[in-house]
């Protein structure tokens, strides 16, 4: 397990862009008959992935966690991108298409992935943060998600929000999980953009074709830069940065967050004049 360390906003504004995406950028996942996992030290967030083709994948603890096995001390959030799987806790198989979401509890000791069709895998997208107590696995199915739309055609940015963990939703101790979808011609997410100290967060951008690129902003508001990223490449936001892009075509991206508060509105807005 690779192991990120985050820079700070005095350094950050001096790196260069390879030192941002060594920093900031994840460009190692779902990779076909494995598991994928990086520790980042901000909030101790385990960002990773399993995409299982002829065999189960077995989740296994790292040296990194120093714990018997993944979930002792964790709570896990899984976001299926891509065919049909099931995911198996604790031998309790959970069959999940296209966009379906589990929530994993700690103290789960076996958790297993497999594809249903291994020339057409599943691809499990992984969210995980330490947990104080353990609250119920749960799936969730696409449409049992709270879909929120917003944006308008005109601005460029009209998206649906499809929230999964969250307080109303599948309970966590301080995950919180989803999914946005940007509507074709749309190309903004997250703007107008905001930070939120009492949390980080990370985005994984999917669903975008392999020769188009996401132009993800991030920095403080009046000191931005910018990372070119691909499909299926994840950024990492501290609680200090904007988190905010726009597509060369349209796209969606799995938003996860850990921190102070799982109040999802939790958010210090930064107006667009004011940007630099």
């Amino acid at each position: 397990m690779k192991t990120y360390s985050m820079a700070d906003p005095v350094r950050y504004p001096r790196m260069t862009t390879d030192e941002l995406r060594a920093t900031f950028l994840v460009d190692s996942l779902f990779i076909p008959g494995g598991i994928d996992l990086v520790y980042v030290d901000l909030d101790r967030t385990v960002i990773g992935s399993a995409v299982p083709t002829k065999e189960a994948l077995k989740l296994e603890s790292d040296d990194s966690l120093r714990s018997e096995f993944f979930t002792q001390r964790r709570e896990l959030g899984i976001l299926n991108i891509g065919n049909n799987g099931s995911v198996k806790a604790d031998g309790k198989d959970y069959p999940m298409e296209n966009l379906d979401c589990l929530y994993i509890s700690r103290g789960t000791k076996d958790i297993s992935f497999t594809s249903a069709d291994p020339k057409k895998p599943a691809e499990f997208y992984l969210l995980s943060y330490p947990a104080h107590a353990a609250m119920p696995t749960v799936l969730a199915k696409k449409a049992q998600a709270t879909a929120v739309n917003l944006g308008k055609p005109e601005t460029c940015n009209k998206r649906t929000i499809y929230k999964f963990i969250h307080p109303d939703g599948i309970k966590s101790c301080q995950l919180v999980m989803g999914f946005t979808q940007l509507e074709v011609g749309s190309i903004w997410n997250t703007m107008p953009p905001h930070t939120h100290l009492r949390r980080s967060e990370v985005y994984m951008y999917f669903n975008l074709d392999p020769t188009q690129r996401v132009m993800h902003f991030m920095g403080a508001g009046q000191e931005t830069r910018h990372l070119v990223m691909a499909d299926k490449q994840a950024v990492i936001s501290p609680s200090w940065s904007i988190h905010a892009g726009a597509g060369t075509g349209n796209y969606a991206f799995c938003w996860g967050m850990g921190g102070e508060n799982q109040t999802f509105d939790d958010m210090d807005g930064i107006a667009i004049a004011t940007l630099k």
